[in-house]
């Protein structure tokens, strides 16, 4: 070979070097795969900011290729999903590609097809790209918000936040996540997690068939067999139940870590234990946070039927008792250790439809057996008597946020607990219980005496009533208390003198009094340096008591009539009330013509005070904002659905949510709430209060009020906190108000000039669109379009891809025209009374 010849191969030789190392390096930086762009073994694909890496792996101590997701830049490798988990590929010759029909496929050296996402239809411009979040998906790639496939509504053995666990008591157990068979190998293994539907769901971990653990039921907050979430940090205090149901009855369990920077996976190891873990940057390694099963008692029935496994007791052989009222079914075999075979009753039920002579024990601290059912009660009947007229029902409890459960099969799976659990009530015969004739002689005398007594007292009352009512009134014989934080006030109640001014309500609230003298002497006599506000109610003042509690005073005027109705409605709703993002109602004063109410005091005043000035707008932050919008929206579920009253507060604005020294929200002024039943949709009122620009169109217009009339008022609130502006600014202006403005922005493509200045540079742009999104939902005219509250927060805490499309705003071009007349009667310094609608 010539010199010449030997140069040019040569070069030839290099070039073709330097195509494949461009190729190499070109394709470890894909971000999707497309028709054109094929993956190769030692190729990946990197989610967006580098968190999640897509590709051909080999678990440790194996030559076996797997196409899998792990975390991209933490080692060793962390794999949280495999596709052909069983079929692996025996060579580095493997490949992904989008096939003709669409489909993502992993092929063999041969090109035949190992594993696909198998989506029926035939498609055409679909990509492949790997999401944020680890969530693998198949979309349009003209439109990738059009979705044929996900990784996470296909997991392997890992739940990652922002997957969806489906539950729907139709379709019975999903069990979602299977664990590897072996540290070197993702085959599927033995056990299983998922969701057990059935009652009041919960999380179960099978063993081929055979349940392993149990998480106890959800109870919209919990698990009731970990009472230890309230406890934990708030890693595991993140579960989220979906609601309305869709279409085919399915709901989906989600999980929403409070930090959304902190890296979390929950997983089932290959020996059948669910655990969480947190990567912890300073030690560059996983955190184990929770484990379950880990203790004896968490193992499922580790005592048998009908007997109880309690942690706190030393020995093994200790930890198991029968319920009272049961024995041993072998007592040798308990003595020796087995409890497998459980207790059985010592008496029979005596199930009597006209005696019914069972009654029931309580046992308190528990984690409820297995396989309770949930029942619908009517309004005259009781949990207890559902379980009195079947006689296969062995118990009952009636759980908050749950309702009647009631168990007809054995009672399994049974624990007590230290803190927390659960109360369940054991039926029993009557004989276990000490008899009834005992106790029918002591009801009969107990109900001699007290019938006496009463007729004593009534006496006594009527006899020296005038003195009676002169003491009460007298003005320095109110008692005074020191307010502490852990002051049980039960015994220094008020109720008798409330009733003075409410007059003969049920279950009117017990609250502590407070002299007039005291509290002057709290305020420096009402001096105007330390008055915090005015309202048409009259003046709140700043108070310290001598214990070194500082107090807010709402002093009620005596010229304005509106203010005594605020005055009566707060003392019979706010001492009801207990959240932490509702103020909280300390006392009141009720002496003469003076009546006061004493709240917690709020350092940072309200809301308003920071948004809608230029200095102190800056201190707002985004995150600060996040969290503000996210505690009022906490604070109106707890109102409508989760509190003992159903409250419709009627009047929620930026002057009404008060800010603590941690800058955390509280909704305050229950002047105007009003009580729903719980069955009740929504009421009609002829006399319409309330703020302008605040107020929902069916309410303003026809007195129709509803939960929807407090989404509306939060849906304008989001609005103002996430721009910084006012919703009055506009009135007069051809946008009528913030609402047309926003969708002036957002019709045109230009909602990111809503976000206020001071934080449209961070990197949360995209969380701050996605709550205008949700505020317009929020502020739909109609009120069938608009979300319930429920919606709203799963909505922003979830990032759901998907947002329904908000309806074209007409409402605040009616109020713009003046079409509704204001009314004289004012609530507070911006508020209306509308009482008149007339056309134009």
């Amino acid at each position: 070979m010539s010199e010449s010849n030997r140069d040019h191969l040569a070069l030839v030789t290099t070039l073709l070097i330097l195509f494949q190392l461009y190729s190499i390096v070109s394709c470890n930086t894909s971000t999707s795969i497309t028709r054109n762009n094929t993956i190769r073994d030692g190729d990946t694909l990197i989610s967006e900011e580098g968190v999640f890496e897509f590709g051909f792996f080999s678990p440790k101590d194996s030559t076996l290729r797997y196409v899998g997701i792990w975390y991209k830049n933490i080692e060793p490798r962390t794999v949280v999903w495999v596709a052909n988990r069983e079929r692996p590929l025996s060579d580095h010759n493997g490949a992904l590609k989008i096939a003709d029909d669409g489909n993502l496929v992993i092929v063999n050296g041969q090109n035949n097809t190992v594993w696909s996402t198998d989506v029926p239809p035939k498609l055409n411009n679909t990509a492949a790209v790997l999401l944020e979040t680890g969530d693998l998906v198949l979309s349009s790639d003209s439109d990738r918000d059009i979705r044929y496939w996900e990784s996470f509504n296909n997991p392997t053995d890992t739940f990652l936040p922002g997957m969806r666990v489906r539950v729907n008591p139709s379709m019975g157990e999903n069990r979602a996540f299977i664990p590897w068979r072996s540290e070197n190998d993702p085959s599927p293994g033995r056990y299983s997690l998922g969701i057990d539907p059935m009652g009041a769901p919960e999380i179960v971990i099978w063993e081929g068939e055979t349940r392993k653990w149990r998480s106890g039921p959800w109870d919209s907050v919990i698990f009731t067999g970990i009472p230890d979430m309230f406890r934990v940090t708030n890693y595991i205090y993140g579960f989220k139940l979906s609601a309305p149901p869709e279409r085919d009855g399915s709901v989906y369990f989600t999980y929403v870590p409070s930090d959304s920077s902190d890296l979390l996976r929950f997983q089932i190891s290959v020996d059948g234990a669910v655990e969480q873990f947190r990567w912890n940057k300073d030690i560059n390694n996983w955190t184990l946070l929770q484990l379950k099963p880990s203790k004896e008692c968490e193992k499922y029935n580790r005592c048998g039927n009908y007997s109880v496994c309690d942690e706190s007791k030393e020995f093994d052989s200790g930890k198991c008792s029968c319920i009272d009222g049961f024995e041993p079914v072998n007592q040798n075999q308990w003595d020796n250790g087995d409890f497998s075979g459980g207790c059985k009753r010592r008496v029979p039920l005596n199930c009597s439809q006209s005696l019914r002579e069972d009654e029931f024990r309580e046992l308190r601290g528990m984690k409820l057996p297995d396989f309770g059912s949930v029942v619908s009660l009517s309004n005259s009947e009781t949990c207890k008597d559902v379980c009195l007229r079947d006689c296969l029902c062995n118990a009952y409890a009636f759980v908050r946020g749950i309702g009647c459960m009631v168990w007809t099969r054995d009672l399994m799976d049974m624990e007590r607990f230290e803190h927390g659990g659960q109360s369940i009530n054991i039926r029993l015969a009557e004989s276990e219980l000490g008899g009834k004739e005992n106790s029918k002689l002591w009801i009969i005398m107990l109900s001699v005496i007290g019938a006496f007594l009463l007729v004593l007292c009534i006496w006594i009352l009527w006899k020296f009533k005038k003195r009676i009512k002169a003491i009460l009134w007298r003005k320095k014989d109110f008692p005074v208390f020191k307010i502490e934080e852990k002051k049980d006030y039960s015994t220094k109640s008020s109720s008798s003198t409330i009733q003075v001014l409410v007059g003969d309500l049920v279950d009117t609230p017990d609250l502590p009094i407070f002299s007039f003298n005291s509290v002057a002497s709290a305020t420096g006599d009402f001096a105007e340096e330390n008055k915090l506000g005015q309202g048409g109610f009259g003046s709140v003042y700043k108070g310290d008591f001598s214990g070194g509690r500082e107090i807010a005073v709402k002093r009620l005027s005596g010229k304005s009539k509106q203010g005594l109705e605020e005055f009566k409605n707060e003392i019979l709703l706010i001492a009801k009330l207990q959240h932490r993002n509702l103020v909280r109602l300390l006392g009141c004063c009720i002496e003469n013509n003076e009546k006061m109410l004493l709240y917690e005091y709020m350092p940072n005043k309200s809301l308003d005070s920071f948004l809608f000035d230029e200095n102190k707008r800056r201190s707002l932050d985004w995150r600060k904002r996040w969290d503000i919008i996210g505690g009022i929206a906490r604070g109106l579920l707890y109102l409508h659905r989760d509190s003992r009253l159903k409250i419709i507060h009627r009047d929620l604005k930026a002057s009404n949510i008060l800010l603590d020294k941690e800058m955390n929200p509280k909704i305050s002024d229950f002047g105007m709430a009003r009580i729903f039943n719980y069955r009740q949709d929504q009421a009609n009122t002829i006399r319409v209060v309330g703020t302008y620009g605040y107020m929902a169109p069916e309410y303003a217009m026809e007195g129709r009020f509803s939960e929807k009339s407090d989404v509306y008022s939060f849906g304008v609130l989001i609005m103002e906190i996430v721009s910084g502006i006012k919703n009055v600014s506009f009135r007069g202006s051809e946008h009528g108000n913030l609402i047309g403005y926003v969708w002036n922005l957002w019709s045109q493509g230009k909602t990111k000039e809503l976000i206020d200045p001071t934080v449209k540079d961070t990197q949360d742009v995209n969380e701050a669109m996605r709550c205008i999104h949700v505020g317009m939902l929020c502020t739909q005219d109609s009120v069938i379009y608009r979300p319930n509250i429920s919606s709203v927060l799963l909505m922003l805490e979830s990032r759901m891809s998907h947002l329904p499309r908000p309806r074209q705003p007409t409402f605040h071009s009616f109020l713009n025209s003046g079409k509704i007349l204001e009314g004289q009667d004012v609530a507070t310094l911006n508020d209306i009374t509308l009482t008149t609608v007339v056309g134009r």
